[in-house]
């Protein structure tokens, strides 16, 4: 006879804005899903803007965290240690069955090492996406994350190799889908018009009634260094002599375009500066877009599932399907080439592409019903 083990609660781990996109459909399905163990939704606060992280919490329909670690800014060693400081008290006194981390940032790899050296179980959903540039600090998350998780979701089949390069067991990897995708799926028909985004920031529609751009900036390959961030920004600014762009600005990047006295040649183009925006604001801003350009790795994904083209301003990419099936295309910092597919898209080209397998607004439902199972089998025999 066999003797079932109650299962301890699910611990599901958020940290950065990217992060709610990804756990919401998880949290969903999981809810769904017949004799789930409890499930504790654990924000590390490393996303520290109180007010945008409230907001998105609302634009997704994401349930209070059970648990706020409230840990803020600081280096990337800093931030690492804090968030490993403060949840280990929370897996001693919570005993959880397993511990779910998504993506790649600080929070992700924290609480992957503090459950790994307790024993406890770690899924880690968006495994495998490697831009093999290790200066970025994600793909050292990434790949330290993978190396020790118990059970990896990937988003796309080339994931799986990577994975497998790199020793990871086969029975450990099971391709799911892209939890991004649900959200974006889920939420379109919510989504902000962008006329309205733009007119509760004091601009007029009727700036964007001809098409526009839309602009994301912040990794600090792009915007830390004023021999880097002035070339783009006067790429951006000949760009919208033509095509107006609505920039979000990132909060590191406004304060290095003013530290960098770069603000002016901002300032003199035809650019809508908007603070970060919501979920929802974004999502509309994106869906009606002529262009994105952006250092974002979501941001490809997403417009890729909308059908938007979209430049990447980075010379490589950790999510190669977005470029071989999807409407992206890697320009990096490159003036001619920037302006080049630019101008392409608004006679009518652009890249169009076609959605991948399994960006169908189900992986979450996959993953909640292939964790239970896997939980499952831990039951012991007597």
């Amino acid at each position: 006879m066999s003797i079932a083990v109650e299962l301890g609660p699910v611990l599901c781990v958020v940290g950065a804005r990217p992060n709610f996109m990804k756990m919401a459909p998880i949290l969903r399905a999981l809810g769904t899903q017949l004799g789930c163990p409890k499930v504790l939704l654990v924000h590390t606060g490393q996303h520290y803007d109180r007010d945008m992280s409230d907001k998105l919490f609302d634009d997704l329909q994401l349930p209070r965290p059970d648990i706020n670690l409230d840990v803020g800014s600081g280096t990337h060693a800093v931030q690492t240690a804090e968030v490993m400081k403060r949840f280990e008290p929370v897996c001693d006194a919570q005993r959880p069955s397993c511990v779910v981390v998504v993506g790649d940032v600080n929070s992700t790899l924290a609480c992957t090492l503090v459950a790994v050296k307790k024993g406890i179980p770690v899924v880690h959903v968006e495994a495998g996406l490697r831009s093999n540039d290790r200066r970025m600090p994600e793909e050292i998350n990434r790949v330290l994350t993978d190396q020790v998780a118990d059970r990896l979701y990937t988003t796309e089949r080339s994931a799986a190799d990577n994975l497998l390069r790199e020793g990871v067991d086969a029975s450990r990897i099971c391709f799911a889908g892209n939890v991004m995708i649900d959200s974006l799926v889920h939420h379109r028909a919510r989504a902000t018009l962008p006329g309205s985004t733009l007119q509760a920031h004091g601009f007029d529609p009727a700036l964007i009634a001809g098409g526009y751009g839309v602009v994301t900036l912040h990794r600090p390959s792009n915007v830390d260094q004023p021999e880097t961030l002035g070339p783009l920004i006067d790429t951006l600014a000949g760009v919208a002599a033509e095509l107006p762009l609505v920039f979000a600005l990132h909060p590191r990047t406004r304060a290095n375009l003013e530290r960098f006295g770069l603000m002016p040649r901002v300032d003199a183009a035809r650019m809508l500066l908007l603070p970060p925006q919501g979920y929802l604001e974004m999502l509309g801003l994106m869906a009606g877009a002529t262009v994105v350009l952006t250092d974002s790795g979501g941001l490809q994904e997403e417009t890729t599932a909308l059908g938007v083209p979209c430049l990447t301003l980075r010379e490589n990419t950790e999510r190669p399907i977005t470029v071989d099936q999807g409407t992206n295309t890697l320009v990096g910092r490159d003036h001619g080439a920037i302006t080049a597919v630019v101008a392409a898209i608004r006679r009518g080209g652009g890249k169009r592409g076609r959605t991948p397998e399994y960006w169908d607004g189900q992986a979450a439902d996959r993953i909640a019903a292939d964790l239970l199972t896997w939980l499952r089998s831990g039951t012991v025999s007597a």
